[in-house]
């Protein structure tokens, strides 16, 4: 069965994006971030692509580009765009695909849908990556409460970051999630240090065969 997954997080910047190449990567997986907002520099398709070592064919475009780094309601509105909720639907393809929202679970995608009511119409496996500094326990069992309440089926816990065993168990056992693996911050953060750190962390069987 074709894996199709969406990857979210607890908060912004924790480290999704690189997680999500590593993931792609690993899957031989095509990567599709819905909205882009912020266009200096180098997007996070052009990340994964990037460290995921990923074909230009396995990168599907941005449904909106939006120039200003701001959360997408206020990005859009700034850009005098108007983005459509009901038009978002993954693309079509025969290869796994991953996913990428911004930010966190209820950031505004516009001021009247966050993220997650797109994961609620998706119905699809989400994976909910998590920092593992302080204030990482509260940040993910409210995540994990957003999700639920809205019948979202979670596959499990990435964390980020430095080893934390306490805070990892914690997250794992009053969330009732299951603890996927841990990917270490990396340096220098190379495609071939991100792999092969993948490799060590994560077991892929665990995200073969997702779709719903």
């Amino acid at each position: 069965m074709t894996s199709r997954l969406v990857v979210t997080g607890t908060d912004t910047g924790i480290g999704k994006t690189v997680f999500s190449a590593a993931l792609a990567s690993a899957l031989g997986a095509g990567y599709w971030k819905p909205v882009q907002s912020g266009l200096d520099g180098e997007t996070d398709s052009e990340t994964v692509s990037r460290l995921g070592n990923l074909p230009p064919q396995r990168i599907f475009p941005e449904a909106w580009r939006l120039a200003t780094p701001a959360s997408p309601h206020l990005s859009a509105e700034i850009d005098r765009v108007m983005i459509q909720p009901e038009t978002l639907e993954p693309p079509q393809t025969n290869a796994p695909l991953v996913i990428e929202g911004a930010g966190g679970v209820l950031v505004p995608l516009t001021r009247q849908h966050v993220f997650a009511d797109l994961f609620t119409r998706w119905r699809l496996p989400v994976i909910l990556c998590a920092r593992t500094t302080l204030g990482a326990i509260s940040h993910a069992l409210l995540s994990l409460e957003a999700l639920r309440s809205r019948e979202i089926a979670v596959l499990g816990m990435a964390f980020i970051g430095d080893p934390q065993p306490d805070t990892e168990r914690t997250i794992a056992e009053m969330g009732r999630v299951r603890r996927l693996g841990r990917l270490p911050r990396l340096d220098p953060l190379t495609p071939e240090a991100l792999h092969r750190s993948f490799r060590s962390q994560f077991n892929i069987a665990d995200f073969v065969g997702s779709d719903s």
